[in-house]
């Protein structure tokens, strides 16, 4: 695909602000990340920039934007440590780490042609809220030692257990800095949003550490030259070490497609439109591979920049692909003083990212939604703490599957023995005055995650109603993510001006939209009913005598604008 045809010249200048935006913080993260991963500053700003590039021009999301993310540069970081382990230094571990690093695009490239992006919609909310909760705890651990003004160890257990040493010697010095530079992320959106606050903080800290001659740990030289191939290394590896690299590769790759996909549905909810999962994934695969070659580490879609740009007004792939224009033209004309950021600096700002990822409504959560789900959240915590990613998210996922499929069958079987068939209610039921304007859905089966989006999509889509009566009388159960898919659901059809009325809902489900607060915040008591009988005849006593539909409206124009038509689904 030729860049030219990328261009929309109509929203040429959004795409340049968006993506100078995403460049200027994309500046820090790479470098925090690329310094986090053992290989250096350097390898993080090569995965921006050529990553960025690449997938810019061959994904499948408008305003993605590619750079290190905190899950791939963790199992990458784990990566490099095993492979200085298993030769001895860094240099001798090249091979197998490019080699882990190329093989993982090359999954991931193949995840891609294989379409194996949209099963990521089925995954369990659960799964993926603790997924993220414990990368976010392994960044913010591995910042703690450089906090500090230490080198930190690898492994989440040994950083834990190692703690006290850097504890007996801090450097004040390098504490301050990134005591400062925390503050500045947190406070300065108070004052103002007009500037990025990552970027203020990275500065002032910098030139705090310059002007009083701080004696604290910096990044040191950045290249300033064009990365090399590194298929010297590649043409080390021996056929046996492939026993070693293929299983974090399959790792990276696989966490490559959840970690874009991921974002590509921010991107969607923010932009209304939909991202194409294949060609996506096969520009992260595609850009994963040349990184590699060139030096860089794995990297995917990420959230922070994706928000940052569609905010600065990009809107099409153009932005992308400026983003990493931007970016190399910065590394170039501002090597020297890169050089010079503490470290200590970066480890405020991995703070701050690491605590954004993590996802604290899916924690506040915990005690309400049933124990099955928290269950499997904490289990998945424990796994991507103490064990590895691949893991964490196979062990979830199974779980959930599992406990689901039993679940279920004990729901069917309940649901079944109490519907009879003079409980449903025919359309004749409807007044003809009401006929266009009422929406009647009838959900048979439980609400969660394998269904969640494809009901939200479906919501969506309706158009031109006045109310919408969501029966629920076939529904046995509704997990986490049915929750909150259905919060989503009822949000946008309030800002649509749509009333919703919910009638036939069971104990369980009752008390599940009670404990998060569905009902009564979104939806009222008022509009609750236990028969699908006693909803039409509450809204045929609030018109009763009125014919029209003007004077329907005005009489429920306290509860919301309507406007729209009837539609029965049996």
């Amino acid at each position: 695909m030729q860049v030219s045809r990328l261009i929309n010249h109509t929203k040429f200048k959004g795409d340049l602000s968006g993506g100078l935006l995403a460049a200027i913080i994309g500046l820090p993260m790479g470098l925090a990340f690329g310094v986090q991963s053992g290989l250096g500053a350097q390898a993080g700003i090569y995965t921006a920039i050529i990553l960025g590039l690449i997938a810019g021009i061959v994904g499948g999301t408008r305003t993605l934007i590619s750079d290190p993310t905190g899950p791939m540069t963790v199992v990458a970081a784990t990566v490099v440590t095993m492979g200085i382990g298993t030769t001895g230094d860094l240099t001798s571990a090249m091979p197998l780490i490019i080699g882990t690093f190329l093989l993982a695009g090359i999954f991931e490239f193949i995840f891609g042609i294989l379409d194996f992006g949209k099963y990521v919609k089925l995954m369990p909310y659960p799964v993926v809220s603790s997924f993220m909760a414990g990368i976010g705890l392994i960044i913010i651990s591995m910042q703690l030692f450089p906090l500090l003004g230490h080198v930190s160890p690898k492994g989440f257990l040994k950083i834990i257990s190692e703690l006290g040493t850097p504890l007996a010697s801090i450097n004040v010095e390098a504490l301050l800095l990134g005591s400062v530079t925390i503050a500045i992320i947190y406070l300065l959106p108070k004052i103002t949003t007009k500037v990025p606050s990552i970027l203020v903080a990275l500065i002032i800290s910098t030139v705090l550490s310059i002007v009083f001659a701080m004696n604290v740990p910096t990044i040191g030289h950045i290249p300033t030259e064009l990365p090399t191939l590194h298929t010297k290394e590649l043409l080390q590896l021996r056929l046996e070490d492939l026993k070693s690299i293929v299983g974090a590769a399959i790792m990276l790759g696989g966490l490559g497609v959840i970690d874009s996909l991921l974002t590509s549905v921010v991107s969607d909810n923010l932009t209304k439109t939909t991202h194409n999962s294949k060609k996506t994934v096969i520009g992260q695969g595609l850009g994963n591979i040349v990184v590699a070659l060139f030096g860089g580490i794995p990297g995917a879609g990420a959230t922070m920049g994706t928000v940052t740009n569609i905010k600065g007004g990009g809107s099409t792939q153009l932005s992308g692909i400026a983003k990493a224009i931007f970016l190399f033209v910065i590394i170039v004309g501002l090597s020297d003083y890169i050089g010079l950021i503490p470290m200590a600096v970066l480890a405020g700002i991995l703070i701050h990212i690491g605590i954004s990822i993590i996802d604290f409504k899916g924690i506040r959560m915990l005690f309400k939604i049933p124990r099955q789900d928290a269950a499997v959240w904490t289990i998945v915590l424990l796994f991507t703490l103490f064990d590895n990613l691949l893991n964490a998210v196979a062990v979830g996922f199974t779980l959930a599957s599992i406990l689901f499929i039993g679940k279920m069958t004990k729901g069917m079987k309940n649901s079944q023995s109490k519907i009879r068939l003079h409980d449903l209610v025919s359309q004749d039921e409807i007044p003809k005055e009401l006929a266009k304007s009422i929406y009647v859905q009838n959900i048979d089966g439980p609400i969660f995650f394998g269904f969640a989006n494809q009901y939200r999509d479906f919501c969506a889509k309706l158009h031109d109603m006045m109310i919408v009566i969501v029966r629920m009388e076939n529904v046995p159960f509704m997990d986490q993510s049915g929750l909150l898919t259905l919060e989503d659901v009822v949000n946008d059809w309030h800002k649509r001006g749509i009333q919703v009325y919910l009638t036939g809902a069971n104990k369980e489900v009752e008390d599940a939209l009670v404990s998060v607060n569905i009902v009564p915040s979104l939806i009222t008591k008022n509009n609750c009913f236990g028969t699908f009988r006693d909803c039409i005849s509450h809204i045929k006593d609030r018109v009763r005598g009125k014919d029209e539909i003007d004077e329907f409206q005005e009489a429920l124009l306290d509860d919301t604008v309507l406007k729209n038509r009837f539609l029965e689904v049996a």
